[in-house]
């Protein structure tokens, strides 16, 4: 813990005064606050919003993913305009900077955001206390902050991130995209690594999604179809505009993973793995020793992938077997070595974070959480952090009210050395921040991850190459 962090613990009574209580009653008579915007000597823009009365918290936010073809990335402080200025109204100074690239942009995010805070330090003096916090991708790049520069921190909030970290983002990644190839493309030479540039991965993405359009026409193809989205735990309901399925109601949850898959594949699965590849210098996954009957009966959408099957008159061990059987994939050692050293994580913590995650996810499975959970607590780090859920579907779906809760209860941690993540504390700070709208945090426990690689414990991941008997 930093200097600045003690020095908050020493004074709890002065701490908790010092933090402000964000409602939709918040002061509009507040003076305005300053903009500052300007560019990084690595061409990176920041951005900063500095109230009048600033409260001594300066939050440094990263941003998620942004794709090269959107054009250049700009600077964000906040995940939301409404939270913002719900932030902003109650006196917290915010941050951030556009990254000075776009992609699997890690080796310049982390370096954007450190320097940006050098800026605000240099322009508005040194804060009483800082938070790292993010969302999606930049829920990596702030675990990398918090892990790696945990001296410029008192704690960190990382909202649907990538914490299962970039080696085992890429890994389970390939799982659906493999058995979807191996089951309803098997003679294809479609590629699903080593990709020379985005022209090559788009005419990949291109086939392998004819293929699942084609396949959904069919049940045994919807069942295949389901297995896929099953090895990567994309849920049945994954979007609020979806119609909402019963519980046993297989049909209309594999419609909606249909959907789901097809983005995967027209997005991460492919474009984005070619981008990444291009800065690792090679295919950072594998699969080699995967054992998919294993994964499959560790996945949350199990039972569904078995009764699909069945309406379908399909042979689902047959089907593994198929899995099992067929030719893998491996990754190149020096790909991995960079994905490793700029990615993936220790779970060594020395300030709190707090996760928070919607439960129907596709993007980043909610199962991310229990990765690193998995690496905290081999590290020693387990007290440090603590997990939060919103059952909502969709990726970081949060309202205003849960987002400004989450804040909130990392503060009380920082100021009173204790974690209260209870779903009815999270609740009640959500709707005094937001009272328009309802608050869906629920008590939830994610099953396992499909393939966790961590620093603290890489021995338990296949060696890249290695096949097992």
């Amino acid at each position: 813990m930093n200097s600045r962090a003690l020095a908050v613990l020493a004074t709890p009574l002065l701490a908790t005064l010092s933090t402000p209580t964000l409602s939709a009653q918040a002061a509009t008579t507040a003076a305005p606050a300053q903009r500052v915007e300007g560019r990084l000597p690595s061409g990176a823009t920041y951005l900063m919003d500095v109230p009048a009365d600033w409260n001594g918290t300066v939050l440094l936010f990263s941003h998620g993913y942004r794709d090269a073809a959107r054009g250049p990335s700009a600077a964000e402080d906040a995940p939301t305009p409404e939270v913002q200025g719900q932030l902003i109204d109650a006196g917290y100074a915010l941050i951030g900077s556009s990254y000075a690239t776009t992609g699997w942009a890690v080796t310049e995010a982390v370096p954007d955001q450190l320097a940006t805070l050098d800026v605000f330090t240099e322009k508005f003096g040194e804060a009483r206390r800082t938070i790292a916090w993010g969302r999606s991708y930049g829920g990596l790049v702030t675990t990398a902050l918090a892990e790696r520069h945990a001296d410029r921190f008192d704690g960190s909030l990382s909202m649907c991130g990538l914490v299962q970290g970039g080696v085992a983002n890429w890994n389970s990644t390939l799982d659906p995209v493999f058995a979807l190839r191996t089951l309803l493309a098997p003679d294809s030479d479609i590629r699903l690594t080593g990709f020379t540039d985005q022209a090559t991965a788009l005419s990949a993405a291109n086939a392998l999604a004819a293929k699942v359009t084609d396949a959904q026409q069919t049940r045994e193809g919807r069942a295949r179809i389901a297995l896929a989205a099953a090895l990567h735990n994309i849920p049945g309901y994954n979007n609020a505009t979806q119609p909402v399925p019963g519980p046993t109601d297989w049909d209309a949850q594999q419609a909606n993973q249909y959907t789901a898959v097809t983005g995967l594949i027209m997005s991460p699965a492919f474009s984005r793995r070619q981008e990444a590849e291009a800065r690792a210098g090679g295919n950072p996954s594998w699969n080699t020793g995967v054992d998919y009957t294993r994964m499959l009966h560790r996945s949350s959408v199990y039972k569904e992938v078995t009764e699909l099957y069945k309406e379908a008159g399909l042979s689902l061990r047959d089907d593994l077997k198929a899995l099992n059987g067929a030719p893998r994939i491996s990754a190149d050692p020096g790909a991995v070595a960079w994905m490793s050293g700029t990615s993936s994580f220790t779970g060594r913590l020395t300030a709190p974070q707090l996760n928070i995650h919607t439960t129907g996810d596709p993007l980043i499975p909610v199962q991310a959480e229990s990765a690193y959970r998995r690496a905290a607590t081999a590290s020693g780090s387990g007290r440090l952090l603590s997990q939060a859920y919103v059952d909502a579907p969709g990726h970081c779906t949060f309202t205003t009210g849960e987002t400004v809760a989450a804040l909130h209860t990392l503060e009380h941690r920082l100021d009173t050395g204790h974690w209260d993540t209870s779903a009815t504390t999270l609740n009640s700070r959500a709707q005094e921040a937001d009272p328009t709208t309802s608050a869906r945090y629920v008590t939830y426990r994610p099953t396992q991850y499909p393939r966790p690689y961590d620093l603290a414990r890489t021995h338990t991941s296949t060696p890249p190459g290695a096949a097992r008997p």
